[in-house]
């Protein structure tokens, strides 16, 4: 190993640039107005609406501590479908909005640095009922799913863009979080990015947990071709990228 490379990763780990950052300059502290919560689209888009917290009377009726008790990574799922209120379930419990404070911040389902909240949610729908195969977005701000479009032999495209890891492809979905890093950086400058990777923890262990109390599994993976994975999802790669998957399916 090269001792001296670690040691320079390793200062990604540390607090230690905070020291050393002007934070007045911020685009925050220079009074530029916040990035928008979501990621805007098109008016004329296909927008599918999904049952909201309320009316989900009968998910997700497990007591927490069961729930942690029983939490672990699953990679093999039965050939059962999620029903859209699971799905709706889930979606909320990690990316859903409890409050819109304005149009740069909100109170979501989980904690975020400076409540910047800088993950977009896609879907790699693939044994999902009433809903198509193909690439959605999740709109927090409506709770509905934005249809992004279909793509041909997707369980073998994501398949590839996993570097072959065979689960993503028999899965029912598979959580693809996307950072848009400016979110972040507009109040934290240089400093943004180490927050950005320890949000996408609270989000996945979300996703776990809702997992237990609908009888499904999931298995976050952090092992993925960068470029593969931009490219499936039809995003640039700078300004917005993956950061984080976990494909979700019900238990055997």
């Amino acid at each position: 190993m090269d001792k001296e490379l670690i040691k320079t990763y390793r200062l990604f780990l540390k607090d230690s640039i905070r020291k050393v950052i002007d934070f007045s300059q911020t685009d925050q502290n220079k009074r530029i107005a916040p990035p928008p919560i979501e990621k805007p689209y098109p008016p004329e888009a296909k927008r599918i609406d999904l049952p909201k917290y309320d009316q989900l009377k009968n998910i997700g009726k497990i007591d927490l501590k069961t729930a942690i008790k029983n939490r672990e990574s699953l990679r093999s799922y039965s050939h059962y479908p999620l029903s859209l209120e699971e799905l709706s379930f889930l979606l909320w419990a990690t990316q859903g909005i409890r409050q819109n404070l304005d149009s740069g911040h909100a109170l979501r389902t989980v904690p975020s640095a400076g409540c910047r909240h800088a993950f977009e949610t896609y879907l790699c729908v693939l044994n999902v009922k009433d809903l198509d195969q193909g690439i959605y977005r999740y709109l927090p701000l409506e709770h509905q799913l934005l249809f992004e479009f279909a793509e041909e032999n997707l369980n073998k495209k994501i398949r590839h863009a996993v570097l072959g890891q065979r689960y993503p492809g028999e899965a029912a979905v598979t959580f693809i979080w996307a950072t848009i890093p400016y979110r972040m950086e507009w109040r934290y400058g240089i400093a943004a990015h180490k927050v950005i990777a320890i949000d996408a923890g609270h989000v996945c262990q979300n996703l776990y947990l809702a997992c237990e109390a609908i009888g499904a599994g999931t298995c976050a993976i952090a092992a993925y071709d960068q470029g593969e994975m931009d490219k499936l999802l039809r995003i640039d790669g700078q300004d917005e990228f993956t950061i984080y998957l976990a494909s979700v399916g019900k238990k055997l």
